[in-house]
């Protein structure tokens, strides 16, 4: 009789699973199935309609033929007792079976209610947009979580469709425009640089020389700059990318130099801002553009390198400034910090780990039509260390704690006319310090002379004596420098080097380095042993070597050995003045 009654409670568990699973199941197909399906869900919220459906009817048959089958056993009575221990075995095997299904039904149900509350926010935002954007990016993306004691939960992320919805209309406005680039990543620094068009002068490809001017060849293999034409005008970035290449042809087919642009549908309309803290339309315009101009080089950065140097295109560059800055960075990694500072103007020289750039870019894109962005820099630091409940000393004490300065600044601000229209700006760092803008080297008693003119007290003579550079108006073909010894000497060395790291496009193109042995028969007997290597050029010279790239240097052999002259000739006109900034003649 126990046994009867046992499997009676086992039978009426398992209608109660039926119907808790009806009960469960019924409001949430009838929800999704009252839903439109061209409006309100894509087909895969159909499809597990559908399936979450027949699951329930699968389960309420499995249901009801269990009870069908209980009932439908004969009645013996000579066999009672066996058949009831049968059945109760059955039933408990059963039972575990249905439980499992009532939770993972359970399951089920609970993951589609959070997708009805997902689907329901998507066509709240997605409402707002024209018809025929439903196919574009959503504004939202959605992120499962596993709780522990509840079923997977939806939460909604925003992203950058949220603070630039225009974007929505053109799914590729967020591509970047590759116009110059190998593709270089793993490298130690990356240095963004924005550039835009300006009313009055450019400083782009001085700045860009600056930059190359010191380094050496590891450590151009371990930076890449980034020029970041931040224009949509299609002729003037191809101009800029063409002039670049140009100037730097090396530096662009090492992958050390990559130069993009934004698509031309990135920017939004900014007529529609409006105007805040007393500034004009066009300086909130500026400063705006500039928070979306910094944000798009970021992200586009973001994964290149270790560490990422924000620079303006008007800067110039300490020599050693890459071995600095990776040496401070480096030691200073193990400690919180948010940016390092290698200048004291503005967004100059701000150094960050690239893994922090998304948030960074996020807050930017946040309040990018709010203030700008050396504010809201400074206001991640406030919101990250600062105590609202404490003053505002501890609070300076705090954010100093995750800024660290490097001295003296590595970067010098050099532009005069700011790329906001009508601006004219005196910056200067005043922890810059002093440029050394040439080399000292004691040289030989010479008579110096030259064909080229010099510009103010730049003279060859205070260069040759280690007191100034030389600095001259744009060669032309057959201009020389000439270095005559009183007496001949035996030189075993020499090195020009032009430019100089605040006027580094200005050097010597075709020009070559030339002796004149007080030998005659010694230069004739050489010239004819080497005639591939050593050339004739007039008056008895013999051409020893030339300027690559801003650098001529060389050693002289014994048998063109004693030197009564050393000249450099220019053999075409040159486009840019020349300057000498080191001068060496080793005895």
């Amino acid at each position: 009789m126990l046994c009867v009654v046992s499997c009676w409670h086992r039978v009426e568990s398992l209608g109660a699973l039926y119907l808790s699973a009806h009960t469960h199941l019924l409001p949430v197909v009838t929800a999704h199935a009252g839903r439109n399906s061209y409006t309100d869900g894509p087909p895969l919220g159909n499809e597990m309609r559908l399936n979450s459906f027949r699951f329930g009817c699968v389960l309420a048959i499995l249901s009801l033929a269990s009870i069908s089958w209980i009932i439908s056993i004969p009645s013996n009575e000579g066999s009672a007792a066996p058949d009831l221990q049968t059945l109760y075995r059955r039933l408990l095997a059963a039972e575990e079976q249905v439980g499992q299904m009532g939770r993972d039904f359970r399951s089920i149900v609970e993951r589609l209610k959070n997708m009805s509350r997902a689907a329901n926010a998507a066509n709240a935002t997605n409402s707002t947009q024209p018809s025929h954007n439903i196919s574009t990016a959503n504004s939202t993306e959605t992120i499962g979580l596993q709780s522990k004691h509840a079923g997977p939960q939806m939460f909604l992320q925003p992203n950058i469709y949220l603070y630039l919805p225009h974007l929505r209309l053109h799914p590729d406005s967020l591509l970047p425009n590759v116009l110059l680039g190998q593709g270089r990543r793993g490298v130690s620094i990356v240095l963004g640089i924005p550039t835009v068009k300006r009313e009055k002068q450019s400083y782009l490809i001085s700045t860009l020389g600056s930059l190359f001017y010191s380094l050496t060849a590891s450590q151009q293999q371990d930076l890449l700059v980034i020029v970041f034409v931040a224009e949509t005008d299609s002729d003037y970035v191809a101009s800029i990318a063409e002039t670049i290449k140009t100037n730097f042809p090396k530096q662009v087919q090492s992958g050390l130099l990559e130069v993009v642009s934004p698509h031309q549908h990135y920017y939004p309309d900014f007529t529609l801002l409006r105007e805040t803290f007393g500034d004009s339309k066009d300086r909130v315009k500026w400063r705006t553009k500039q928070n979306l101009d910094f944000s798009f080089l970021m992200l586009y950065a973001h994964d290149k390198g270790r560490f990422y140097v924000q620079l303006e295109d008007d800067v110039v560059a300490k020599a050693g400034y890459f071995n600095n800055m990776k040496t401070f960075a480096t030691l200073n990694d193990s400690e919180q910090w948010l940016f390092l500072e290698f200048s004291q103007l503005g967004f100059i020289g701000k150094l960050f780990r690239t893994g922090d750039l998304p948030m960074i870019t996020e807050f930017f894109l946040m309040f990018h039509k709010d203030k700008p962005v050396d504010w809201l820099l400074d206001h991640i630091l406030w919101v990250k260390v600062c105590n609202p409940e404490k003053d505002a000393k501890h609070c300076t004490q705090q954010k100093a704690l995750h800024k660290k300065g490097y001295k003296p600044s590595l970067f010098q601000h050099v532009g005069l006319h700011s790329s906001l229209p009508g601006k004219v700006q005196y910056l200067k760092d005043k922890d810059f310090g002093k440029q050394t803008l040439y080399q000292v080297h004691s040289n030989p008693a010479a008579e110096v002379s030259s064909s080229l003119k010099h510009y103010q007290q730049h003279s060859l003579e205070r260069a040759y004596t280690g007191k100034d550079f030389f600095w001259a108006l744009t060669p032309i073909k057959n201009d020389y420098i000439l270095f005559n010894f009183s007496q001949p000497i035996n030189i075993t060395r020499y090195l020009f080097r032009n430019g100089n790291v605040e006027t580094s496009a200005d050097k010597f193109y075709n020009t070559t380095v030339e002796v004149l042995p007080s030998n005659a028969s010694a230069r004739d007997t050489r010239v004819a042993a080497s005639p591939s290597y050593y050339r004739e050029s007039d008056k008895g010279f013999i051409i020893i070597g030339a300027f690559v790239d801003g650098l001529a240097a060389g050693d002289i052999e014994e048998s063109l050995q004693p030197i009564s002259a050393l000249r450099l000739l220019v053999h075409s006109d040159a486009d840019v003045w020349a300057l000498l900034s080191e001068i060496l003649i080793q005895v």
